[in-house]
């Protein structure tokens, strides 16, 4: 399998605070990897190092590697690593505008203005999504009135719109009822044949359902990274036992 991220020593400061200590990995492409820990172990740090979020928080401080597609992330334009390298936030953050236009805003930020090549993109990416089937007779109606599960999946929409390659989904379905989350997991599973996902979730089972592979940090540290089945049922590290069996966290 083809690496499509690699992070080599990766430190990352919140002014004197360490929140990530020495992280080494590397994800694999057209996979789904997990990464699970306790709150506040450094999951959702790293997420927001792949596509640079972190960049908007002032006195962070970062060491070591992190390479996309073979470039450096930190010397990478910004706006063009995240159109490659998109987000999905923790809680559904449709704008306020319609189910078409949310979907379309990304590409006419990139400059695409043609009615005809804007109603493809918007009509595959809530394909994609699968939306379109709850959504195609309301375009023109305000993306608010969707319910939470569908918010979602229309900001999952919106990320692909633009076409990336790696999807940066962080805790997508913490905010949602068991029916929307089984939604998004199924969803996020025919996604990997497209695109490369990296979820970082509270949910250990939702890490076994769908993962290709489980990071488990703790304390900034990356403690064990493998594939899913090797970390839950094998693990190397006594604290991923621990943490993986419900012991602590």
């Amino acid at each position: 399998m083809n690496e499509i991220i690699t992070v080599r020593d990766l430190c990352l400061w919140y002014g004197q605070t360490q929140a990530l200590k020495h992280i080494s990995m590397s994800i694999p492409e057209h996979s789904i990897t997990a990464l699970i820990g306790p709150s506040g172990c450094g999951k959702s740090t790293f997420l927001k190092t792949l596509n640079r979020m972190n960049d908007l928080i002032p006195g962070v401080k970062i060491t070591g590697r992190a390479e996309y597609a073979g470039q450096n992330i930190f010397e990478a334009e910004v706006s063009r690593l995240r159109r490659e390298v998109g987000m999905v936030f923790q809680k559904p953050n449709p704008f306020p505008m319609s189910i078409y236009d949310n979907v379309a805003y990304g590409p006419r930020t990139h400059g695409v203005r043609g009615r005809q090549q804007l109603d493809g993109i918007v009509e595959e990416s809530l394909r994609d999504a699968a939306i379109w089937e709850e959504v195609k007779d309301r375009l023109k109606k305000n993306a608010l009135g969707l319910s939470g599960g569908q918010q979602q999946r229309l900001c999952i929409a919106r990320a692909l719109a633009v076409k990336p390659s790696v999807l940066l989904m962080d805790e997508p379905t913490s905010a949602l009822d068991p029916i929307s989350t089984l939604k998004i997991e199924e969803l996020a599973v025919k996604l990997k044949e497209k695109y490369t996902i990296v979820i970082v979730t509270h949910n250990m089972q939702q890490a076994l359902r769908i993962s290709d592979r489980t990071a488990f940090f703790l304390l900034g540290e990356l403690v064990e990274y493998g594939e899913t089945e090797q970390v839950f049922s094998r693990p190397v590290d006594r604290r991923t036992e621990d943490y993986v069996t419900g012991r602590f966290g």
